[in-house]
């Protein structure tokens, strides 16, 4: 018995779209892109940089998100799979955000309610240049 082409294309896929993965221009196009977004994200730490270190920041994390996707997508061949892909990765991502989100309180209130020891033995800034005329700050312990 003769196997035909469609007989070795696995399930759910066409015979036309069975090995559409990316050409070698398409990874050389990717890596370019990569360079690029490096070279852009060293570019923040260049005095050239005209923002503040806000924007900065978000710059940073949009780049590397970007790059990040770029692989994903690409190199990890997440482009071409089927779509089952979305059943994995839309509730991890609702789920990442959503922990990211109930941590920013805890984390940008811990030092509000901060207990009498350790607010004893945490650092305290140390004053080196004082203005003519003032007192570098006490240390709360008194010494």
């Amino acid at each position: 018995m003769a196997h035909s082409s469609e007989a070795t294309v696995g399930h759910g896929d066409t015979p036309h779209e069975h090995h559409q993965h990316g050409s070698i221009g398409t990874y050389m196009a990717v890596f370019v892109a990569l360079c690029v977004l490096t070279g852009a994200s060293f570019f923040t730490y260049s005095p050239l940089w005209p923002f503040s270190d806000h924007v900065a920041w978000a710059f940073m994390m949009a780049v590397s998100c970007t790059k990040a996707m770029l692989v994903i997508l690409f190199f990890m061949h997440l482009k071409y799979e089927a779509n089952w892909k979305y059943v994995l990765t839309v509730p991890a991502t609702f789920m990442s955000i959503f922990l990211v989100l109930m941590l920013v309180p805890d984390v940008g209130l811990r030092m509000r309610r901060a207990s009498e020891e350790r607010l004893r033995y945490m650092a305290v800034p140390q004053v080196t240049d004082t203005p003519a005329g003032q007192q570098a700050a006490p240390h709360p312990d008194g010494h």
